[in-house]
């Protein structure tokens, strides 16, 4: 089954094509993409990751053509972003 994982910093995206098993997670894609070695600072216990954009749990099972997304923790407070822009 063919599905995407995806990781994004400020600077660069990596976006990974690769045939899981039938009936694999969003943990076992990510753990077979080899996203956790090439980035150690992905701590799967404290950063969200979603599938589409919508956010889902470690243990949901991915779908044919999924792209599993992995997301950064906030570093900004968003409200200040845009109190920037205004100014």
């Amino acid at each position: 089954m063919n599905v995407g994982v995806c990781y994004a910093q400020a600077d660069r995206q990596l976006w990974l094509r690769l045939d899981v098993p039938e009936g694999s997670t969003i943990a076992e894609a990510i753990a077979l993409s080899g996203v956790l070695t090439q980035y150690p600072e992905i701590d799967l216990e404290t950063q969200k990751v979603g599938v589409f954009g919508k956010l889902a749990k470690l243990d949901a099972v991915v779908k044919e053509g999924d792209r599993v997304e992995i997301y950064r923790k906030i570093t900004v407070d968003p409200a200040q972003v845009e109190r920037r822009r205004v100014v």
